[in-house]
């Protein structure tokens, strides 16, 4: 299996030692689209496009994401920095120890179900080469309090966040067609960026670490967005993340 040079462990620490090369392909087990419907939350329900179901043959993806697929609420989900959410199998095993219980294939959204690249091997704005199409690493996914209403487990978004077992989003770069059993393969790394779980860590969990968090804004495959985020962060602003893990209060009808 092809690998890359890896970047430094820890953002914005000199001392930090750069780990060695990582795997540079994955395998596509599954394609999953799906439309929105409900899901209770809090004695309501509330729409979502979550659950997903898996796809036979090509599937045509674009800047916007998979063909048949949807979002439910366009202000935090899709669009071109989320076109199309991968989640690794690897996981499941330790997603089943924690919990005690067998998670379903697509159990966390996702669009793709991969084996071979996690987070920790995976850098903020590397290019990946699947089926016709050319796709870049854009984000850690931030989960929602949706996931912890689909199964039922109150807590389930803190978890996930908490883990590093978050999975990531993918911009399409040029558009194409996908499928269940192709390969996902590194084509280029950017000189300067971090994985996927160290931008997770300086996002979400470490925000006291504002050297990391400087570095992490230099970093120019960060989404805008996200840029914005981190310069409020270093002039001493604060991230409320209550209601994207835990949910509203309240919401209107």
């Amino acid at each position: 299996m092809p690998s890359h040079p890896a970047a430094p462990s820890r953002l914005g620490d000199p001392r930090s030692p750069a780990p060695a090369p990582r795997p540079a392909s994955a395998v596509v087990l599954e394609v999953r689209t799906g439309g929105v419907g409900t899901v209770a939350h809090r004695g309501r329900e509330v729409p979502t496009a979550f659950r997903k179901r898996p796809r036979l043959g090509p599937v045509a993806v674009g800047t916007e994401g998979l063909e048949g697929d949807a979002q439910a609420d366009r202000r935090v989900h899709g669009g071109p920095e989320k076109a199309v959410c991968v989640y690794p199998v690897e996981h499941y095993a330790a997603w089943r120890d924690e919990l005690g219980a067998d998670l379903p294939p697509g159990a966390f959204g996702e669009n793709l179900l991969t084996r071979g690249l996690t987070e920790d091997d995976l850098l903020l704005g590397d290019v990946l080469a699947l089926g016709t199409a050319t796709l870049q690493v854009s984000m850690p996914r931030r989960p929602c309090y949706k996931l912890a209403a689909v199964h039922g487990l109150v807590d389930l978004p803190d978890r996930v966040q908490a883990s590093g077992r978050t999975g990531w989003y993918l911009r399409v770069l040029t558009p194409g067609t996908v499928r269940a059993g192709a390969t996902a393969v590194v084509v280029g790394r950017p000189a300067r960026s971090a994985t996927v779980r160290e931008v997770n860590r300086v996002m979400n969990l470490d925000r006291d670490d504002l050297p990391a968090a400087a570095a992490l804004a230099a970093l120019p495959t960060l989404p805008a967005r996200w840029r914005d985020t981190l310069a409020r962060r270093l002039r001493g602003g604060t991230e409320d993340d209550r209601a994207r893990l835990w949910g509203p209060v309240s919401e209107s009808p």
